[in-house]
């Protein structure tokens, strides 16, 4: 499993040839890529832990463990490092004001063993059932409305801040995307908040504090999940969204090296959930495929899983200095407003690009209501409580996009006004490359 063959001289890639999974570059090169690895995924996956108010040392540190258990898991055929995930802000969110960090981390455990299982179930009859439960329609609403939810509350509690830092910080990461091509494209939110960030300091609006009085060497902050069952509904239609990631990143790494991994999807579910409940045990955040990898590997054409190891290792390492997890916890409000206005949108953008790839027909009413209605009760963050349970806006977007593109179906194949056959929707799942914002 630790023997990878060596790629031509070791030195270069001809201009039509890729660095396989099983083969590695000479081991300077394949460090060097593996570091890339973490700069790409660095300012995303620090995001969540600022937003949410984990500990960024210790997601940085099971982020790293997140990723080698991945690689074993997957017996290293799946290149792919896991970040924090964005589609978990909003239930830790309101499990952290409802309750505490304990409640949230509670609820991020269970939804990673539920994930693991579920990939267990697809390892044992395929995704079929998939595509039949949740057609493009109901998946692209799902992820879409996670996005839109996330965007009120990005606006008051960071963006209205420090408007003037926020709108700066927004308009560097539009330039850095428009004017950079390769690695320095695909990391412009990275650079957004750096940008942002210096723009913070000059406005006095970071306190450097924290930083001095921290030790360049130490253990991570450590947490514990508590639960509370009244809590964990807000936390399932999560697992919606890590579905498609997945099956997004292993599709899109199957097309970039020429094999059929859809035989993977069971083990790439089974190991993110593992790695999830892994990081929540200890307070980490959690875990996903990441797409600014996948943009790596695109632009390197290198698919080592070598160079994965080598960033697991990294990550752990940059993990033992409490100052890095200090300089990262003072990023201010604005930096962090103007970024999550980008990051929310693009959430919202991959739902909506699932419509376009499953060729959702919008002229079929049961198409139109399903994300019609679906979407306005995720918008308005709609509440139901029902007995020592409470239902949020995307718990309740996700029920009624279920509820109604098969309740409509069902009864249009009862009285003949439903005609399957000229149904976008029924089309297999087309999910788009996995990204970090979703």
């Amino acid at each position: 499993m630790f023997r990878w063959t060596l790629h031509g001289d070791g030195r270069t890639v001809a201009p039509t040839a890729i660095v396989r999974p099983e083969e590695r570059l000479a081991w300077p090169l394949t460090v060097g890529i593996g570091a890339q690895h973490v700069v790409a995924m660095f300012g995303a996956t620090f995001l969540v832990p600022v937003i949410t108010g984990f500990p960024p040392s210790t997601t940085l540190l099971f982020s790293g463990l997140g990723t080698l258990l991945f690689l074993l898991l997957t017996r290293n055929r799946v290149p792919s490092y896991l970040g924090s995930s964005f589609a978990f802000i909003a239930p830790i969110t309101a499990s952290t004001q409802a309750d505490s960090m304990g409640a949230a981390l509670g609820g991020v455990l269970v939804t990673g063993l539920l994930l693991a299982a579920l990939g267990l179930v697809v390892q044992k009859v395929g995704t079929g059932w998939i595509s039949r439960l949740m057609p493009p329609v109901v998946m692209g609403s799902i992820v879409a409305l996670i996005g839109l939810n996330l965007v009120p509350s990005s606006y008051e509690n960071n963006f209205s801040k420090a408007p003037v830092t926020a709108a700066l910080t927004l308009v560097a990461i539009i330039l850095c995307t428009a004017l950079f091509k390769g690695l320095l494209g695909r990391i412009s939110v990275l650079i957004g908040v750096i940008v942002g960030y210096v723009i913070a300091v000059l406005r006095g609006e970071v306190d450097f504090t924290p930083v001095r009085e921290a030790h360049w060497l130490g253990l991570p902050e450590f947490h514990h999940p508590t639960f509370d069952l009244t809590l964990l509904p807000i936390f399932l239609p999560v697992i919606v969204v890590l579905l498609a990631e997945n099956v997004g990143h292993v599709t899109s790494v199957g097309l970039m090296t020429g094999r059929n991994l859809d035989h993977m999807v069971g083990r790439t579910l089974t190991a993110d959930g593992l790695a999830t409940a892994l990081s929540a045990t200890f307070g980490g955040s959690p875990t996903t495929t990441y797409g600014e990898n996948i943009g790596v590997m695109s632009a390197t054409r290198v698919y080592s899983t070598a160079a994965y190891w080598v960033a697991g290792v990294v990550a752990i390492l940059l993990s033992l200095s409490p100052k890095v997890g200090a300089v990262i916890n003072t990023i201010p409000a604005g930096v962090l407003g103007g970024v999550t206005f980008v990051l929310y949108g693009l959430i919202a953008i991959v739902g909506f690009r699932m419509w376009v790839d499953g060729r959702v027909d919008f002229s079929r009413p049961k198409n139109q209501i399903t994300a019609g209605v679906s979407l306005t009760i995720a918008i308005a963050d709609l509440h139901w409580q029902l007995g020592g349970f409470a239902f949020t806006g995307i718990a309740l977007g996700t029920l009624a996009a279920l509820a109604i593109y098969h309740g409509m179906s069902g009864l249009g194949r009862l009285t003949g006004t439903d005609a399957p056959a000229g149904d976008a929707a029924a089309e297999p799942v087309a999910a788009g490359p996995a990204t970090s914002q979703s």
